[in-house]
């Protein structure tokens, strides 16, 4: 509105012909004489010399945040309309936030059609961004419309014109395809009463305020009036006597209610500088003539009245009065008939009625014009500078999700993303199953060694007086036995599902089977070694060899094995823990947590570490009594035994920690330690114990005592016999005298025995 006022004022001089009091209205008289228009902005002077105001470009941005576009491009004419309403459209659009505009195109004036070829190739550049605003005449709107179609780009763009579109035929004639499912804007107007009777009426006699009349006249009636007319398209001879409306077209001016309310604006104006300039004059007084253009100006913000249409007239801080708009859309009717169909309103607030809208052919829905699409779920934006509505989409990796739309998060060390990487889900907790393949074979072997144990234990126990029996060391024996029984035993300690009693009995037997085992048979070949040292030296007997001296020494050695284990308990009470880190995969589908006793690999082998020393030092002690005669048939078994026993060790060292970081560290770890001990054991009992419960089963004919000569240990023999001569009720079970000769010679020089 004020704009309309502005427009008045440059192109008419006032006369104010009447006395101003405070009841009257200023009467406003047209003075004969206009400035100079080129002929282009004469017939359509509002919509292309008034800028668009603030109210219609709000309302072309409410329109496109409704449809959901953020990514739009900008045509305008060169040209204070075209300028004025972009940068107008920047400014609102930044303020509302949410639109990033690609690019703004200026058509220059006097276009050539390279020029709206050319602005269609930097739009289609752009390929992302369909909406078009166009603020331009309508010259330039059929001139891109047309460089569409010759782009065959029809039904790409999607325009938004502002009011000097509005719901004008002309911009799009014979382009009504490429403008289907435009927007369109136009201020709300009504007929003003009594204009079209005054219009009309309107002759070349009686026309008395309009510089253009003439000119308007021979282009409303295609003819000359004078012959210096500048039409050149016709020859034909105005008479005068036309009538407008009935011998041409006539519809009233939209803008006719905006004209006559500027006009009234400006003369409450100047009533009310005449009421507090010159209370006392009536008509312009010297007050008056002094005030300056933004006296005015404010004056005419300030006033407020109803309108021609009977609407209230006032201004804003910015000089806009209400806005008001129609809100069009150019569609296919049924009929096939292209037309603007009223879709919505804005008055203050947007009223669009998205159900009513239509799009070109092959849009199912709202068209899209953004510049980049909404991210999957899981993904977070990652912004282009400079260019709040461009992103690129990253997936939230590894352990990460998002945690809003432009930020991906760690879940917490128990936790792993969901499938979805919207939020943090607890992470399984897993242990070794008794129905693993990890599990089943350990589990195998330690029941087949469990009954191959209790079946020697209890043959030895039923043939507890059998010579056989009688030659093994019957105390040791047991112990061993007993050692070996609970390295099969703690094949199920490492299996079963981890708790404190768990934990605390796997620190217990870890390393008890192996140091009662590897402590029995250290003390029987530490027993031949010095024996046979002491025989080559000295007739006397050695200390400590006794039945009673060996579970003594045996009992040591296992109480140092106790020992250990109690200042471990003390130390660091048995505990459960669940392990995150050991299978906590790449992909996070596949993490668990385990739960396990929280005994570290450390831990582990030092509990072991001495069972491991007793077997080394056991076996550096087979290695010496090697030579001891084949009569003394302890040994060499015990030697096999050590033997077997290192290779498997050696074995199980690097498999267990060459595994540390594998995903499979427990199950693999679990499997390696409990078969290597079960090896062990079976070697032992298989080495040890099978022969002699196959002899006492299967040939009982040779549990006997037989007595045979072996010149090899003849002479050794009979000093061993002199220097051990021990009464042989000093000798429980007949033992230290069966060990080191099966049956006591009655020939001083026949100094070997041996079971056949």
């Amino acid at each position: 509105m004020i704009n309309s006022l502005i427009v008045i004022m440059m192109i008419m001089n006032l006369n104010i012909t009447s006395s101003l009091s405070s009841n009257q209205i200023p009467q406003i008289s047209y003075a004969s004489t206009a400035p100079e228009l080129s002929d282009d902005r004469r017939y359509d002077f509002f919509s292309r010399v008034v800028p668009p105001d603030s109210f219609q470009v709000q309302a072309m941005v409410d329109i496109i945040r409704a449809l959901g576009w953020t990514y739009v491009s900008t045509v305008a004419s060169e040209g204070s309309y075209g300028e004025k309403g972009v940068e107008t459209f920047q400014q609102i659009s930044k303020e509302a936030g949410g639109i990033c505009i690609a690019q703004s195109l200026k058509i220059p004036q006097n276009p050539k059609l390279e020029d709206y070829d050319k602005a269609i190739q930097h739009l289609l550049d752009m390929h992302h961004s369909r909406a078009v605003i166009i603020f331009a005449s309508e010259e330039d709107i059929r001139g891109v419309l047309n460089a569409t179609r010759r782009a065959n780009q029809v039904g790409h763009f999607l325009w938004i014109g502002s009011d000097s579109w509005g719901s004008k035929s002309s911009p799009i004639h014979q382009l009504e395809d490429v403008a289907v499912g435009a927007v369109t804007i136009l201020p709300k107007r009504s007929s003003i009463k009594g204009f079209d009777e005054y219009f009309t009426s309107l002759t070349l006699e009686n026309n008395r305020r309009n510089v253009w009349f003439a000119e308007f006249w021979e282009e409303n009636f295609d003819c000359r009036l004078l012959s210096s007319s500048k039409r050149e398209d016709t020859s034909r001879k105005c008479t005068g006597q036309e009538r407008i409306g009935i011998d041409s077209k006539y519809e009233q001016e939209g803008k006719v209610q905006f004209v006559i309310d500027a006009v009234y604006a400006m003369a409450y104006a100047l009533h009310n500088i005449q009421r507090d300039l010159c209370p006392e004059h009536s008509g312009i007084c010297p007050g008056m003539e002094a005030a300056e253009g933004k006296t005015l100006l404010k004056y005419i913000r300030n006033v407020s009245f109803n309108g021609s249409a009977g609407t209230s007239v006032m201004f804003n801080k910015n000089g806009d009065a209400p806005g008001r708009y129609d809100l069009f859309q150019f569609q296919m009717t049924n009929s096939s008939v292209p037309e603007y169909r009223p879709i919505g309103q804005w008055v203050e607030t947007l009223q669009l009625r998205l159900e009513e809208m239509q799009w070109p052919v092959g849009e199912p829905g709202v068209p899209i014009s953004v510049c980049s699409l909404p991210c999957k779920t899981g993904e977070r934006k990652k912004r282009v500078k400079g260019m709040p509505c461009c992103w690129h989409c990253e997936l939230c990796d590894g352990y990460q999700y998002q945690y809003d739309e432009t930020l991906c998060r760690l879940c917490s060390y128990d936790m792993r993303p969901d499938p979805n990487r919207t939020t943090c889900q607890p992470i399984p907790i897993v242990k070794l199953e008794w129905h693993s393949p990890w599990a089943v074979i350990p589990v195998f072997l330690a029941m087949l060694g469990i009954i191959a144990t209790i079946f020697v234990m209890a043959t030895f126990v039923r043939y507890n007086d059998t010579p056989i029996v009688r030659a093994s060391g019957r105390e040791l024996s047991y112990v061993l036995l007993t050692g070996i029984f609970l390295c099969y035993i703690i094949t199920f300690l490492m299996i079963a599902k981890p708790d404190v009693g768990v934990c605390s009995f796997r620190r217990i037997f870890l390393g008890l089977g192996m140091s009662i085992s590897y402590a029995a048979l250290l003390t029987k070949t530490n027993r031949i070694y010095r024996i046979f040292e002491q025989g080559k030296q000295t007739v006397t007997a050695p200390r400590f060899i006794s039945p009673t001296s060996q579970i003594a020494i045996t009992s040591s050695l296992i109480c140092l094995q106790l020992l250990g284990v109690l200042i471990w308990f003390a130390v660091d009470p048995p505990n459960t823990v669940i392990d995150y880190d050991e299978q906590k995969t790449m992909n996070p589908n596949l993490a668990r947590g385990v739960l396990k006793c929280d005994i570290t690999d450390l831990q582990m082998i030092c509990s072991l570490g001495y069972s491991i020393l007793l077997m080394v030092t056991c076996t550096i002690y087979a290695i010496k009594t090697r030579d001891v005669p084949e009569d003394f048939n302890e040994a060499k078994p015990i030697g096999f035994t050590m033997y077997t026993t290192c290779i498997v060790w050696l074995a199980f060292i690097p498999i267990f920690f060459g595994t540390a970081q594998s995903a499979e560290k427990l199950y693999i770890q679990t499997t390696t330690l409990t078969i290597s001990m079960n090896l062990s054991a079976s070697v032992a009992l298989g080495m040890l114990y099978m022969p002699k419960v196959y002899v006492i089963i299967f040939h009982p004919e040779l549990n006997v005592q037989k007595r045979k000569r072996s010149f090899k240990a003849v002479v050794t023999a009979a000093t061993m016999s002199s220097r051990l001569s021990v009464k042989p009720s000093e000798r429980p079970n007949g033992e230290a005298k069966s060990e080191l000769c099966e049956n006591p010679p009655t020939d001083p020089m026949s100094e070997s025995c041996k079971w056949q």
